[in-house]
């Protein structure tokens, strides 16, 4: 079952501290904490692997709101998607274990928005994930030129490099639909 209730939390957790604190900018790196609980698990009792993937959710609408971009979403009636991940597993989190979840903006193309989020467990990392993101309007990616003029942030320029850049070259080459 999605975690509606933690996303719930996450968002008004997000404005709050906007408030207090103000905006974090697009180049930070957001941090959120949360604790794994009875409904993460899986039978070794561990957070399950989709749970994680699904988690990252919070990290990446917690990032949103104290970016600022929350606001441009529901005032021009956007919405997200993703359009491709990986993800890495190191470390097992183990029930009600307190865990950081960092996300960042790792760069980004005249279309997509690639997202780096991981979990760390008293300071060392568990897992990581690469993610490409987009804006909608009307069921279509727009712009990430419109977006970032719409928080402020038109002047900001962050291609893709490294392992990112190569992420993106892979999946270029990557059949779709897969041959079998």
């Amino acid at each position: 079952m999605y975690p509606i209730l933690r996303y719930t939390k996450s968002i008004i957790d997000a404005v709050r501290d906007n408030k207090k604190q103000g905006l974090i900018d697009f180049a930070d790196t957001g941090e959120i904490q949360i604790y794994c609980q009875p409904t993460d698990i899986d039978n070794f009792f561990e957070m399950n692997n989709g749970r994680i993937f699904t988690l990252f959710d919070l990290g990446r609408i917690d990032f949103a709101v104290r970016t600022g971009l929350g606001k441009a979403l529901i005032k021009n009636r956007w919405g997200l998607v993703v359009a491709g991940s990986t993800i890495q597993y190191r470390k097992r989190i183990r029930l009600f274990d307190k865990v950081t979840m960092k996300t960042h903006i790792a760069g980004f193309d005249e279309r997509w928005v690639y997202i780096e989020q991981s979990m760390w467990v008293k300071g060392k990392p568990c897992s990581t994930a690469l993610l490409r993101t987009g804006v909608t309007e009307k069921g279509r990616v727009i712009a990430t030129e419109r977006v970032l003029k719409a928080v402020g942030k038109g002047d900001w320029h962050k291609p893709p490099t490294g392992y990112v850049a190569e992420w993106i070259a892979c999946d270029d080459n990557r059949p779709w639909p897969p041959e079998y």
